[in-house]
């Protein structure tokens, strides 16, 4: 006898009753707005960025080669991101969501694409850019090549991905550059933190409107796997130092990469340190907590890290 299939979220959301119908998600004004926002608002790395005003004479060695580390090791997380969106567009495709939402993932690898070739150009122009960063010591949690593993995994469901990736790890993103664009004080980096943030807007935008549309139809069952979903991105992957190494588990990799946030926000150069952006984070984590509440009914259990005080 064939032993008994195992039920996953994937086969609770392929069972007939809990499908989708294929035009659900096309009248969503957002999305499409959002897409022709994308079309519309593309910038060139290489020419609307005023780079002949980087003048790297104020700096100090030792300030140029971390502020190369900085943006080097920027530009390492770009390159998994613009593999999330060819993964995600395949399981948009797969699930038969609505054009404006496969083709706002075309435009999304775009986006990256470019967010990398900025962060790249940046630290050329600061000394050269640095090949290989030391990933041993937080190897879990410096790549979203995880979210391209998870977006391609049938047993997590679509909504799940894009609340952790997009609702949670986006969300905490875009604040963290906004705090950064407030404190820069050189006018070619706060550019290229200005230019990346205008398209982070839109991808943030793009997650809670997909995920307003969804949750009216998900189950209690689904609404589990979501909410475990984006647990796991901030337990396994924010506070493990993906977007800030002050949090990223003790060590020498870990301590070098702290040093040379702390010497790139001294020359003013893009980067922040541990004392002004932990109140940022953490308001962060509680703000998409209460969002999730009171947008989705998701309750999100308090955090701990030990280098932030108490719950959060």
């Amino acid at each position: 006898m064939a032993p008994a299939a195992t039920m996953t979220s994937r086969t609770i959301l392929d069972a007939p009753e809990n499908r989708f119908p294929l035009n659900l998600d096309i009248e969503i004004p957002r999305i499409r707005n959002l897409f022709h926002a994308a079309t519309s608002n593309q910038w060139n790395p290489s020419l609307d960025i005023d780079w002949p005003a980087l003048d790297i004479s104020p700096y100090s060695e030792k300030q140029l080669y971390a502020a190369r580390m900085y943006w080097s090791r920027r530009a390492w997380g770009e390159y998994g991101a613009i593999s999330e969106s060819p993964a995600l567009q395949i399981r948009f495709c797969k699930e038969n969501c609505a054009p404006d939402m496969r083709l706002f993932f075309a435009i999304r690898t775009q986006e990256e694409s470019r967010h990398a070739e900025v962060c790249f150009r940046m630290a050329e122009l600061l000394g050269g850019y640095i090949e290989q960063p030391d990933l041993s010591e937080f190897q879990g949690a410096v790549a979203t090549h995880g979210v391209r593993k998870m977006a391609l995994d049938p047993d997590v469901p679509l909504e799940g991905v894009i609340a952790a990736l997009v609702c949670a790890a986006e969300e905490i993103a875009f604040d963290v550059f906004r705090h950064l664009i407030d404190i820069t004080p050189n006018p070619v980096a706060a550019q290229v933190l200005k230019s990346i943030m205008r398209d982070e807007v839109r991808h943030c935008a793009f997650g809670w409107a997909f995920m307003n549309s969804r949750i009216p139809h998900l189950s209690k069952t689904q609404l589990g796997a979501v909410e475990d979903a984006v647990i796991t991105m901030i337990e396994k992957v924010e506070l493990n130092g993906y977007h800030s190494a002050w949090l990223s588990p003790e060590g020498p990799a870990a301590r070098a990469e702290i040093e040379v946030d702390r010497l790139t926000w001294e020359a003013g150069l893009g980067a922040t340190v541990e004392e002004l952006e932990k109140p940022v984070f953490i308001a962060s984590v509680q703000r998409v907590r209460r969002q999730m509440q009171e947008s989705w009914g998701i309750s999100l259990p308090m955090f701990r890290h030990h280098k932030i005080d108490g719950e959060f």
